[in-house]
């Protein structure tokens, strides 16, 4: 992995708390993220650690493995089991990205000296894991949600 890359994976591991922080803020004073208004901080801070902190090994792996996938299948468990809704969900796995960028530009990560080859390719990265997130967050959420309609019955 490239020095940038490796810079910007150690940063989500070291800031984890930190940027869960900024991020359970910015979640819980959303328009678009209602739900969380109602949560316990605590709890989504916590979410927002284990995400962070899961970044690193997903973002180096060669291939989006089982576990990754197996991850954010939990993170839509624990969101609906939460009473998140899944355009809730879905919009905070965007804002953790969004967090991640804006730690990494504000800690100057992304400086003029970098290769612009390796952000290119960081940020795609990037891209790629989340749309993976939001494609497995939205699968599980309409079996949770199939789910409960047959409990109903």
């Amino acid at each position: 992995m490239r020095t940038y890359a490796v810079k910007y994976v150690e940063l989500a591991e070291q800031h984890a708390e930190r940027m869960a922080k900024r991020w359970a803020m910015d979640v819980q004073n959303n328009a678009r993220t209602k739900k969380y208004k109602e949560l316990e901080e605590e709890s989504i801070i916590n979410q927002g650690i284990k995400f962070y902190n899961n970044f690193s090994k997903m973002f180096t792996e060669e291939k989006i493995s089982e576990n990754t996938l197996k991850y954010f299948r939990t993170y839509a468990k624990e969101s609906f089991d939460m009473g998140i809704p899944m355009d809730e969900a879905v919009y905070a796995l965007i804002l953790l990205r969004r967090h991640i960028w804006l730690y990494a530009e504000f800690q100057t990560i992304f400086s003029a000296g970098i290769d612009q080859r390796q952000a290119l390719d960081t940020l795609s990265r990037t891209i790629l894991l989340f749309d993976y997130a939001a494609y497995e967050v939205t699968k599980e959420y309409q079996e949770l949600i199939q789910k409960e309609k047959n409990n109903k019955k």
